[in-house]
């Protein structure tokens, strides 16, 4: 399809290249089904969970707009790297570097202001300094914990995963909300008390 306007191509080219995000499946499984989640629908359920919870974020004068683009943005650098499945120490080497060349890649299809804005965006999300980016990363690790809780913890038993794992991994939650946290580590202990996690 021919496109004059160059910009409008370089968009709709980063809109057709982002659609691979369907492809990239998680380690988590859909509640009802049990199939396994992919990117796609993990960032839209972390937007669903910004607009209902975002009152509980430590931070009174958050920016919601720069979270939602945060949450939608963050993995689609996955569609290059894949997903990398958070207790597996092995996989995750080179993941920063991986990660890094994709952004580059991905955002660089996109007109130069849009891809500086994104690759700024998708970095802040990583460094998780701002309150937003804290914000951000503190909903992705609560939608995992979510979803395991009501799997019957299916990904925590297939990985043989244990408590001390899940809160090393997600304990930095408290910086972008002491309420989720809270609610968090009580999630974690009802896992325990269920049989879905191990109690090491």
């Amino acid at each position: 399809m021919l496109i004059e306007n160059e910009r409008l191509r370089q968009q709709i080219d980063f809109l057709k290249e982002i659609d691979n995000l369907k492809q990239i499946l998680r380690q988590t499984v859909l509640i009802r089904d049990k199939r396994q989640e992919n990117d796609a629908e993990h960032s839209w359920h972390l937007a669903m969970l910004v607009m209902t919870l975002s009152e509980y974020s430590n931070s009174n004068h958050i920016d919601i707009l720069r979270i939602f683009k945060m949450v939608l943005i963050h993995d689609l650098v996955e569609i290059d790297a894949g997903d990398t499945f958070c207790y597996d120490d092995e996989g995750r080497e080179g993941k920063v570097q991986r990660e890094r060349e994709a952004a580059h890649r991905i955002f660089s299809i996109l007109p130069d202001d849009q891809a500086k804005e994104y690759i700024d965006l998708w970095e802040e999300f990583e460094a998780m300094e701002t309150p937003e980016a804290q914000f951000a990363a503190a909903v992705d690790r609560l939608q995992p914990l979510l979803l395991n809780l009501y799997s019957e913890g299916y990904a925590w038993k297939k990985h043989g995963i244990k408590k001390s794992q899940v809160i090393e991994r997600n304990h930095h939650i408290v910086k972008g909300s002491a309420v989720l946290w809270e609610f968090a580590q009580n999630l974690i202990d009802e896992a325990v008390d269920r049989g879905y996690l191990i109690d090491a």
